[in-house]
């Protein structure tokens, strides 16, 4: 069996609440595959919510709505390099960062980060939702999407 695709995960303290978290993922998957499951309606449904609203450019309205019963949140693509950066910055799940990097031509390593305002509870709950969304990401990738 493969190990989770999550190698590494941290957080930092940005002081008065606010948190930075910061994911290394190794998918087994093209970047040309991964690009579209960060960057598109359906790729985004099958790991990680319903993109309501989504203008594929820098300064875009994003509206995500979480499928495990979460919230629905609005903001702007904030970064938008294409097949290697995109950074949405949504209501309370604040600033979301995905960089790609190719390893070969059948692997990527997504360099993510979460910047975010919360407590340490709700820290530790966004580094465990997030390892689960990485896993959903892998399968998703691999032709079995399923709803978060």
């Amino acid at each position: 069996m493969r190990p989770a695709p999550v190698i590494h995960a941290t957080s930092e303290s940005r002081g008065e609440g606010r948190w930075l978290l910061r994911f290394e993922v190794h998918v087994p998957s093209a970047y040309e595959a991964v690009w579209p499951a960060l960057t598109t309606a359906d790729g985004l449904r099958g790991w990680l919510a319903a993109a309501d609203v989504l203008e594929r450019r820098l300064g875009g309205a994003v509206t995500l709505h979480w499928l495990n019963g979460g919230a629905t949140v609005s903001g702007h693509v904030t970064a938008w390099d294409v097949e290697r950066v995109v950074e949405y910055t949504v209501g309370e799940y604040g600033r979301m960062r995905f960089h790609l990097e190719a390893v070969g031509t059948d692997s990527t390593v997504i360099r993510f980060l979460d910047e975010r305002a919360g407590t340490d509870e709700e820290r530790l709950d966004c580094l465990a939702a997030w390892h689960h969304h990485f896993e959903l990401l892998e399968s998703a990738l691999q032709g079995r999407p399923q709803a978060p």
